[in-house]
């Protein structure tokens, strides 16, 4: 439970973002995220609050220092952000999210597989050492690897 009155009341009071998540897709997220620890602080910000900031970010593209003062400050948000990275809840989100839609369209939960796929990029000859090679497609430069 989020404690704090001013932080509490911060989400309650704005007007919501477009970006913001809906009362079903937080239902559907929440059982993903890190539970407490039982020792430190209490949260001061729900959960829910860093999502949507972290939401904004990313679909706005700005920069974290530019967040909006509606939102937690942006040390507190990008905190979470990397805590989540490094321990994989957004891996787990992101998991649960794809499963759930592979079932709505009649589809097995787990992808059986992936495509890979190459390109190569030319370098010029002026500015620096060459690269290397694309024996298939004889072409100087770079290759690079995409998937998906």
């Amino acid at each position: 439970m989020v404690l704090g009155g001013y932080f509490a009341t911060l989400a309650g009071m704005r007007k919501p973002y477009p970006t913001d998540l809906s009362d079903a897709e937080w239902n559907y997220i929440q059982p993903h995220m890190p539970a407490p620890k039982g020792v430190g602080r209490p949260r001061t910000h729900s959960l829910r609050e860093i999502l949507n900031a972290v939401f904004y970010l990313l679909k706005s593209g700005c920069q974290w220092r530019l967040l909006p003062h509606d939102f937690p400050r942006w040390p507190t948000v990008y905190c979470y952000f990397r805590k989540w990275r490094i321990d994989g809840t957004w891996e787990r989100i992101n998991r649960a999210i794809r499963e759930r839609l592979r079932v709505r369209l009649k589809r097995d939960p787990q992808p059986s597989a992936g495509v890979v796929d190459s390109q190569s990029v030319k370098s010029t000859a002026v500015g620096g050492e060459q690269r290397g090679y694309d024996g298939g497609k004889k072409v100087k430069g770079s290759l690079r690897l995409t998937s998906w």
